[in-house]
């Protein structure tokens, strides 16, 4: 089975299985974070060493995103799939018979590259199952919002399975839907995406995750072990040196893990900027939120997960329909930048929130401009990032923007999270009460998360290149659509496949135009030859 013979109905259910095991693994960035307290009490971790329950997934899953993305170019984008789930799943199990410390360190750290493959293949699996412009628009949607919504479903879910059962179901949870996903999975995908086996760049690979590795530990230590100390600064030059040694090992091995003629793709490159920066003011706004939750308007974590709610609600409804109709009416560009700019207004509001604050004042209004931030821009910054990515290169670009969103979150979260605790002991050291000293360096870090997200909406407003307008592409969509309808089933140009095979592939030729407005190259397909055989 490719993906030139699944009927639409197959390619829908495949989608929903693609973010199934996606939803897994976004849901696990907060469900966890909810638990940590009830970990640390049950194990006996202490306050530096429960860090590694998070840390440890954060250090295998940034440092093999990119590896991971191209060993499905190489051997098979649902082949790597299937495996990355199976191996997540097995770590869940682990992570919730757990019961000890080390054992449950080692299996988060495992449960972290199962996910980084699963992330780095997702997007390019998507890529091959939806190659024209409008269906993908609205299948990136359906994933952006799982990838922008799960995190705060996971607030809610994980408040609700500490409370009612424990910890280690939070954990448990996963065994189930990662035997199903990976049961439909080999039913539903398509096999196809693993043509290339060329020799595995190994001095490549080497380079790049451990530079990641290196970085990813920098950073997400960085708060306690201080941004200046000799730790961080050595981590963070060693990983710049190794970066520097791997740019050097692509631009002359034959078959490099990562071309660097990829990054002349002005939207690709444009868009993993802009991605580092919206994954910065996402961080801001889910965790930085809560906290203001919980600890000033003293939320319990049922709570928390509600007052996300409205935001939910609101991304679930622009990417399943509203997002794709607003990309294929006005393109990528505008969108892109007016829900970010959403989204910077969104985190303006949250800079205002008082001590005494009520939700339908100061929380509500936040949460409702994210939302609408959020589904708005999710879609046009996937899309931008993959629309002209040749077929052999979507599983590394798909690790690329993954590996973008991921190191902007991290990073983003570690300043913020940084200069909130930096204005708070300052406040506390000038005589102010302590919720009051809190929501002063909840404010700054909201203000500093509200700059990334207009900065990169400026970005996608002045950096992402021009495309096609969106009423060409629909009326080339209309006029292939009646040619083919129109179609002699006897003619000569008829194949094997069926009468309409032919004239299936002239619509992807003619319509190309219109793919590439909202997804670049129309996934690499070339012109049909008259006559050619199925």
């Amino acid at each position: 089975m490719t993906t030139t013979n699944l009927d639409d109905r197959s390619r829908w259910v495949a989608l929903i299985v693609l973010c199934l095991g996606s939803l897994m693994i976004v849901l696990d960035t907060t469900i966890v974070n909810v638990a940590l307290p009830s970990i640390r009490q049950d194990l006996g971790f202490s306050q530096t060493t429960l860090a590694w329950v998070v840390n440890g997934y954060m250090l295998t899953f940034g440092g093999f995103l990119l590896l991971g993305g191209r060993l499905g170019d190489h051997y098979g984008h649902r082949r790597l799939f299937v495996i990355g789930i199976a191996v997540f799943t097995f770590a869940s199990m682990a992570c919730g018979l757990a019961m000890a410390q080390g054992f449950l360190v080692a299996a988060r750290a495992v449960q972290g590259l199962g996910g980084a493959v699963v992330s780095a293949v997702s997007l390019s699996l998507i890529v091959s199952l939806f190659r024209e412009g409008a269906e993908r628009a609205k299948a990136m949607g359906v994933f952006g919002f799982v990838a922008a919504g799960g995190g705060s479903v996971g607030v809610l879910l994980g408040g609700v399975l500490t409370d009612a059962l424990s910890w280690h179901w939070i954990f448990l949870v996963n065994v189930p839907i990662g035997v199903a996903v990976c049961l439909l999975s080999l039913r539903v995908l398509p096999p196809g995406g693993g043509g290339r086996r060329q020799r595995l760049d190994v001095a490549g690979a080497l380079t790049a995750t451990t530079a990641l590795v290196l970085a990813t530990y920098a950073i997400v230590n960085g708060n306690q072990a201080g941004w200046l100390s000799a730790q961080t600064v050595g981590l963070l030059i060693a990983a710049a040196a190794l970066a520097a040694a791997f740019i050097a090992v692509e631009s002359v091995v034959a078959a490099p893990l990562m071309p660097l003629s990829l990054f002349r793709l002005r939207n690709l490159s444009t868009a993993n900027a802009i991605g580092v920066l919206w994954a910065a003011a996402m961080f801001a706004w889910f965790f930085l939120s809560a906290l203001y939750l919980q600890l000033v308007l003293g939320y319990s974590p049922l709570e928390v997960g509600l007052a996300f709610l409205p935001a939910n609600l609101v991304m679930g409804a622009f990417s399943l329909g509203l997002s794709a109709k607003l990309v294929m009416r006005f393109g990528i560009k505008a969108p892109l930048a007016f829900g970010l700019t959403l989204a910077a207004l969104g985190l303006l509001l949250f800079a205002r929130a008082p001590v005494h604050g009520h939700f339908w004042a100061d929380v509500f209004p936040s949460m409702t401009l994210l939302g609408f931030g959020a589904g708005m821009a999710f879609n046009p910054v996937l899309l931008a990032a993959m629309g002209d990515v040749r077929p052999e290169d979507a599983g590394l670009a798909s690790g690329v923007v993954n590996t973008s969103f991921m190191m902007g979150g991290a990073l983003g979260l570690a300043v913020l999270a940084s200069v909130a605790a930096s204005k708070t002991s300052h406040l506390l050291a000038s005589g102010h009460s302590h919720a009051s000293a809190l929501v002063g360096g909840y404010h700054i870090a909201f203000l500093i998360g509200s700059a990334f997200a207009a900065a990169g909406a400026l970005a996608a407003a002045y950096l992402l290149r021009a495309q096609q307008q969106p009423a060409e592409a629909a009326d080339l969509e209309r006029s292939s659509n009646s040619v083919r309808s129109e179609a002699d089933p006897g003619s000569a140009g008829a194949t094997e496949g069926g009468p309409n095979v032919h004239w299936r592939n002239r619509r992807d030729h003619r319509g190309r135009a219109g793919a590439d407005r909202v997804g670049g190259r129309a996934s690499g397909d070339e012109p049909a030859q008259a006559g050619a055989s199925a």
